[in-house]
Parts: C-alpha cells; structure tokens; sequence
C-alpha cells in the first residue's frame, strides 16, 4: 500500500483494561499530589509559578480543564499560580515571541512534533521522566506512540493532555435523508454529492479558513494521505527521496482544488474562521464540514441535542489510485505542559504536581468526559457524552492515525502551505503551490 505502520487510535478494545489501570493510577498508592520523588518543600514555604495556557472557550473541555485548575490552587494553598489565559488564536504566536526572548512562562500549554523539537533545541524546556517514573501506572496507561513525538533523543518532555484526529468528515444525517444520500465512498461520490446539494441550494461543506491553517490541517492531510501514503510524505518532509514537486503531491493539490471548482464551499470561505465553520454546519446550513476531534466539545457545548443527534462521522472517500489506506484519519496526541528549563528545587515539585494534576488519570478521564478524545486508556461512559462524540470515539477506534502536514513540516515551510492553500483554492497552479512548499521545507532541512 505505500503506508508506514502507523500507530492506531484509542477505541473500546483499548479502553477495556481502564479500570484496573485507574485504579491503580488513582488509588491509595500515590496521591495525586504527590511530589516526584522529591523531598518536598519545607513547611510554610510558598512557592511561585507562572502557567500559560488556552482554554479561554466556552466549550465543555475549556471548562473542565479551568475547574482543575481552580480545584488545583484550593487544595495547595503553598503554591501561588501566576495564570495567563490566552485565546487560543493567538496563543502560539505570544509562546513563541517569549521563546525568541529566552523568558519561557514556568508551565505552559505546548504542541508536540514540530513546536517541541524547536524549543529543546534552543535549551529552553527540561524533560519531566522524573515525574513519569515516580508515578509508573500513570505513564503506563497512555496508549501506544503517545510520547513519541515529545521525546527527542531518548528524554520525554511532556505528556499528552488530549488527541487530535484532524480530519474528521461530519455530515447532517437530516439532509443526506432528505435528499435520499450517502457517505462518500469515493472521490466521484463526494463531487456527485456537491452537485446534489449545490442543485439543492445548500452549502455541501463548510469552511472556515480564515486562519489558513484549516484547510492543511483538516483536509489536505488527509487527502494527500490518500494520494501519496505516508511513506512518501515523511520521505518528502525529511526530503530524503522524495519532493514536494512528484507528481502524486502536485496531483493531491488539484484534487482540494477540484473540489473548490466544484463549489463545494461556500463564497467567502477564507473570510470566516473555524468556529464559524462549525456554527455554520450546527445551524444545519451546511451539510458537510471536514474538521478535527476540536469541534466536538465545542459542539456539545452549543449545539441542541437534536441537532447533535442528526450528525454523523466518517473518514474521507478514496481516491483513484491511491497509495494511501483510505482507512485513517490524519491527526497527532494532543498538547501537553511544557516545563522551562529554568525551573528547579521546591518550584520544580510544585510544576510537576501542577503537571499531574492537569494530565493525570482523574483529569484524563475528565477530559473524555468533556467530549475530547485522549490518549489514554479509559473507559467511556457513554451516558456522559453527546451521542456525536460516542460515534467520534467509536470511528477512532477502527481506523489508522496518518500525520498531520503542520506536525512533521517545519514551522516556515508549514505557513508556506498554509498560505499556498488559500492560493490554490482561489485559482493558484497546483505546481506553482507545490513548488513553493518544496523550496520552503528544503531550506528548512538544509537541502
């Protein structure tokens, strides 16, 4: 098939040994606020600790996680949290202006892959293996691959708060019953139904990619996926083999800009952002939206429980030819806390509890709680959930996880195709689109 093995997404089967681990996790073995194999501090001493973070929404897990962290400065009164909340549209580009400065917050919400490697590899962060050994069963109940992409040269520096996939096709089961549809299987079947629901003076998917990033991040890792499999795109981002300028990437690029010829978006797509995008498809103005596992809390917090009820979950349709498994969903394990490399003694114990405490098993199993997938082995129970976020859960389970453009590609090269893809959905040449993205990531690797 083309593909590399590739590590697959937490399901049922996997959750089934979660109450066991829990208990163990989050038993009388170890408290949850425990120091890692420290000393602790000495009594009456206060400790200092700056945390960033952007879970300002409205959403169910924005929410969880503020309560975790409130429930955190009741219950130790000796530490004094500094608390930044950063929307997160603009919560990365303030991290990394403070990144360029050197003065990294103490604790701070951080993106595996790319994001990690370049902030090790200018000696701002420390690892936190002190604090995954001392609380083994913790460590031990995360799924398979989970640190792989915090993990540079054997050292772990954080662990995942969450998963990802990102390119998830929702759907309206109200309208394809209408209008006498189905999924799509193929690519001929999603442009068949863009005519149907175009003839019908409906919007067939809806996008926001006012940001830039979505359009990447949603649709085009996977459908490249699909094109090139996943061996071709590590080989073109190491570019060890392969470029960005093959002919199987050129071809992907014109098939997401044969889908905007076919009028699959609406008018203004760039102009509107991804929360829109999903306020659109919720309002049911839209039949289709292909968006990451981000907009099931969001939706579970905004949308009626009869509109939830009438969306459904799949994969992205085949392509002709293609040397990808049709089978997946692009997507990486969530944020973790990042750890500045300033942070020593009793404020290095007080960050490490603060980590677990935000990480651990009782906050992972708040978060699946909350209508956000984990990398974490625990049980779902279904009752707590909206029934579109049990579909999501369940769809993960049964398919492979491929990576995401903007977690293997440099930064620069990242924004590259970011941009390009606005380009091309406005009429830009795939090869001049393609030739760009090549050029970016060879000057990003060296080549």
């Amino acid at each position: 098939m083309g593909r590399v093995q590739t590590k697959g997404w937490p399901g049922a089967a996997a959750a089934a040994i979660a109450v066991s681990l829990l208990a163990g996790c989050g038993g009388g073995g170890e408290e949850s606020s425990g120091t890692a194999a420290g000393t602790g501090s000495q009594a009456g001493e206060k400790v200092k600790l700056s945390l960033w973070h952007n879970f300002t929404g409205d959403d169910l897990r924005a929410r969880t996680m503020r309560g975790i962290m409130d429930k955190f400065k009741a219950d130790h009164p000796e530490i004094e949290l500094d608390v930044q909340s950063i929307p997160p549209d603009g919560y990365r580009a303030r991290l990394k202006t403070v990144a360029a400065a050197g003065e990294m917050p103490d604790v701070f919400m951080m993106w595996p892959g790319v994001m990690t490697r370049e902030f090790a590899g200018g000696d701002l962060l420390q690892p936190i293996d002190g604090l995954l050994e001392s609380k083994a069963d913790w460590k031990n109940g995360f799924l398979p691959g989970s640190f792989d992409d915090f993990t540079i040269d054997g050292r772990i520096y954080s662990a995942p708060m969450g998963l990802s996939p990102t390119s998830i096709l929702y759907y309206n089961r109200t309208l394809f019953d209408k209008y006498g549809v189905q999924p799509p299987k193929t690519w001929d079947d999603l442009l068949a139904l863009v005519d149907t629901f175009k003839k019908n003076k409906v919007t067939p998917i809806a996008l926001g990619n006012k940001a830039a990033w979505l359009a990447q991040s949603s649709i085009l890792s996977s459908l490249a996926d699909r094109v090139t499999g996943t061996e071709w795109f590590l080989k073109a981002a190491a570019q060890d083999g392969a470029k960005f300028t093959d002919p199987e990437f050129v071809q992907a690029l014109a098939y997401l800009q044969q889908l905007g010829q076919a009028g699959a978006f609406q008018d203004g797509f760039n102009s509107i952002d991804n929360t829109q995008m999903e306020q659109m498809f919720a309002q049911g103005k839209a039949a289709m939206m292909i968006d990451g596992g981000w907009a099931l809390t969001s939706l579970a917090a905004n949308a009626s429980k009869e509109a939830l009820d009438a969306m459904d979950v799949t994969v992205l349709p085949s392509v002709p030819g293609g040397k990808g498994d049709p089978n997946s969903l692009s997507g990486v394990v969530g944020t973790g806390l990042g750890l500045s490399k300033k942070v020593e003694g009793a404020r290095r114990e007080a960050a490490y509890q603060l980590i677990y405490a935000m990480s651990g098993p009782e906050a992972q199993k708040a978060t699946l709680e909350s209508n956000q997938l984990v990398s974490y082995k625990v049980e779902l129970d279904k009752s707590k959930v909206s029934s579109l976020f049990a579909k999501a859960y369940d769809l993960t389970g049964r398919v492979a996880r491929t990576p995401v453009y903007d977690s293997r590609l440099s930064s620069a090269a990242a924004d590259v195709v970011n941009n390009g893809l606005q380009e091309l959905l406005m009429g830009a040449k795939p090869e001049d689109v393609a030739k760009k993205i090549q050029e970016a990531q060879a000057k990003s690797v060296g080549k």
